[in-house]
């Protein structure tokens, strides 16, 4: 059962890393292609939401921090994001903290997309801007979560099945 789960979450990842060749990292200093290491700190800055309020670094400060790279057009995030929607609903309480972040070539279709899905996670538009200031690394869609302490306790390129997205409260 665990060699299955395996071969489909390396199968979903290979072809999500297939999606985004040649994006570009996290952080200069870490090798093209890369995810942010554990126990990395990762600066998250200062973003308008697509409902218009704004997400502020220190609404995160001492909170698990789940940052989720996104986009309306694709497949994988298709499937992760209503359970993405179910852990920021049922642990937003707990000291979970969470950050959308669509990739979609402008703000307009990701604000549909939500709506249109009755999402409720926080999620932001990557603008160019915000893409300099939090580049996102390769594939799609991209889990990092962040520790209370701001340091990576967990980094996936390509799509979470749902019992990966509920342990992640594990970390709460």
């Amino acid at each position: 059962m665990q060699q299955a789960h395996s071969r489909r979450r390396a199968l979903a990842q290979a072809g999500a890393l297939a999606l985004a060749f040649g994006a570009p990292t996290l952080r200069a200093q870490q090798p093209r292609g890369a995810l942010p290491a554990p126990g990395s700190r990762l600066s998250v800055p200062a973003l308008t939401l697509l409902d218009g309020s704004r997400f502020a670094p220190a609404q995160a400060e001492g909170k698990l921090l789940v940052l989720y790279w996104w986009a309306s057009w694709c497949p994988f995030c298709a499937l992760q994001s209503p359970h993405m929607d179910q852990l920021w609903r049922t642990q937003s309480a707990r000291g979970l903290a969470f950050l959308g972040l669509s990739i979609d070539k402008t703000a307009a279709p990701a604000t549909a997309y939500l709506r249109q899905k009755g999402y409720a996670f926080p999620s932001a538009w990557v603008s160019p801007e915000v893409e300099r200031a939090l580049p996102r690394p390769p594939g799609l869609p991209v889990t990092v979560v962040l520790g209370r302490d701001g340091r990576v306790l967990m980094a996936e390129a390509g799509q979470l099945f749902p019992e990966d997205v509920a342990d992640i409260s594990r970390f709460l």
